[in-house]
């Protein structure tokens, strides 16, 4: 069995190398600011709880995936039961009137608050194919996550990219008939 310190050094490294994946799962799980920071930190404390049961046996990427999806349907599941309500996480940030590029920065902020508020609207198993292939995990990672087939990861992710090009499209014609 690995020492406290091996597994620290190795959290450590995972935790430099995979936080941005622990955000997006937090942040497609919840609304507000608050519940994903209070999420991510309860993905990684399921991760460090879960290292010393780490055998290896598949990617560290894939294994960490997995704690933070299982980890994130526990915190939804214990939040619609207990019928609580949330706030809306997508608030735009303020940015510096100096900054050089000022209207591209809103408008690529604006597209990733819509892109996590279509992703938001998804059923579990495609919101976390979306992630996963936004992450740019193979086929194979993505189905060792999941457990299922990888031609039924493709189908899924297929009919997943599908129903967000329709949100997302159905959202820009809303937005084009309002300015109408």
């Amino acid at each position: 069995m690995a020492s406290e310190n091996d597994h620290e050094s190795l959290f450590t490294d995972w935790l430099r190398e995979y936080s941005a994946q622990v955000i997006k799962v937090a942040r497609a799980y919840t609304w507000s600011k608050d519940e994903c920071e209070d999420l991510a930190q309860e993905i990684l404390l399921q991760a460090w709880k879960s290292l010393p049961r780490f055998r290896g046996e598949s990617n560290a990427s894939t294994w960490f995936y997995r704690v933070a999806l299982h980890t994130a349907l526990n915190w939804k599941r214990k939040r619609v039961s207990r019928g609580s309500r949330e706030e809306n996480f997508f608030e735009f940030s303020r940015l510096e009137s100096s900054a050089p590029d000022h209207a591209g920065q809103l408008e690529q902020t604006e597209a990733i608050e819509r892109l996590y508020a279509a992703i938001h609207q998804l059923r579990s198993t495609d919101k976390v194919l979306v992630l996963m292939y936004l992450d740019e995990l193979s086929y194979r990672e993505m189905a060792e996550v999941l457990g299922i087939s990888e031609g039924n990861v493709g189908v899924k992710l297929n009919r997943a990219k599908k129903a967000l090009a329709k949100m997302l499209n159905q959202e820009s014609a809303e937005a084009l008939s309002d300015e109408s």
